[in-house]
């Protein structure tokens, strides 16, 4: 292994390590559940260092200084403040979506007016406007944690890979049928996967430019899809109700998830890649065994359709977003047996 450097991000109650290893970029994920305002650190992390080799010697002094932040963070009283920041009058026609690169220092929108600008979150200053595309700019993503390159999904049925520096444009990915829906870089950046209404994902080769394998089995529209963190494995959601997981390295679909009554909204995996959770427009969200493909648990309560749902960092809390105008987290306490207890239900 060579270790080329140790990066460390505050989660909740956690660290990330992101690290090099055979010329591929990598993450390795450290809970730190019981880390409490009263924790020794330096214990802590050295007790963690005994059984972690990417923690060596030059860094352990950084790593303490991340975690006491993080003790810092967990000892101060949560009253926060939400205040207008900007406004700004980004296209002349409506927006599609919006995303930030990792350090929120920048921002992408995508718009029906067939482009894509990008902006400096501080001054509100245009930086590009990523144009070529001849339909809606539908689905646009950073390569986060790089934030080198955006790729831009379209109606027009192609996807581009802009340069974040200059705006270039580095390839433009011909193949799908339909239009382009949604898209995701993998954790390494080596890979772009899109989702298309032509009832298929594409896996496309960043560095060659070239498609690397289509995914088939779906019945009806792709909408939804996301890589596990690891970047070994990745989910697609469909129209057709149920969730595919893929192989990554071979293309192979390796479960489906069936179980939802109607149309899949929304497909994520925990931060650990042993869960999957999805949200669909028959009012449920479900909560799925990554590695087995079997069902665990099925959240009720929105009276009408789901949107959206995701993991927080540490996997104890998912949260919904639905029609009905409400947003719920879930608590998930993990048992001694290995089995789940869905908790009480919060709304906001």
């Amino acid at each position: 292994r060579s270790l080329i450097m140790t990066c460390l991000s505050l989660v909740f109650k956690g660290i990330i390590l992101e690290y090099v290893e055979g010329g591929e970029s990598k993450t390795r994920s450290i809970d730190l559940l019981d880390l409490t305002p009263e924790t020794d650190v330096t214990a802590l992390v050295e007790e963690i260092q005994e059984r972690e080799p990417l923690i060596t010697a030059s860094c352990l002094e950084h790593i303490i200084h991340l975690v006491q932040r993080l003790q810092e963070k967990l000892g101060e009283k949560q009253n926060h403040k939400f205040s207008l920041f900007k406004v700004l009058r980004t296209h002349i026609l409506p927006l599609t979506n919006v995303a930030f690169n990792k350090s929120g220092s920048r921002f992408i929108t995508g718009s029906y007016d067939r482009t894509c600008k990008l902006w400096d979150t501080a001054s509100g200053e245009e930086l590009h406007s990523l144009e070529g595309h001849r339909n809606v700019v539908y689905a646009i993503a950073f390569n986060n944690p790089y934030g080198d390159k955006i790729a831009t999904g379209s109606f027009d049925k192609t996807c581009k890979v802009w340069s974040t520096e200059t705006g270039k444009c580095y390839h433009t990915f011909r193949g799908h049928s339909a239009e382009i829906v949604c898209l995701s870089f993998n954790p390494q950046s080596t890979l772009l996967a899109t989702g298309s209404m032509d009832t298929t994902a594409k896996l496309w080769d960043l560095e060659k430019g070239e498609e690397v394998a289509t995914l088939n089995g779906h019945s009806a529209e792709i909408i939804a899809l996301s890589f596990n963190t690891t970047g070994d494995r990745i989910i697609t959601g469909s129209f057709d109700h149920t969730v595919a997981v893929w192989d990554v390295g071979t293309g192979r679909l390796l479960h489906t998830l069936i179980g939802h009554r109607g149309e899949i909204s929304s497909a994520q995996f925990s931060w650990d890649c042993s869960l999957i959770v999805t949200g669909s427009m028959d009012k449920t969200c479900m909560l799925w065994n990554a590695v087995t493909g079997t069902h665990i648990a099925t959240l009720a309560g929105h009276s009408k359709e789901v949107l959206d749902v995701c993991f927080d960092y540490a996997g104890q809390r998912i949260a919904t977003a639905s029609a009905d105008g409400e947003c719920v987290s879930t608590l998930k306490a993990i048992l001694g047996s290995g089995m789940l207890l869905l908790g009480t239900a919060f709304r906001y």
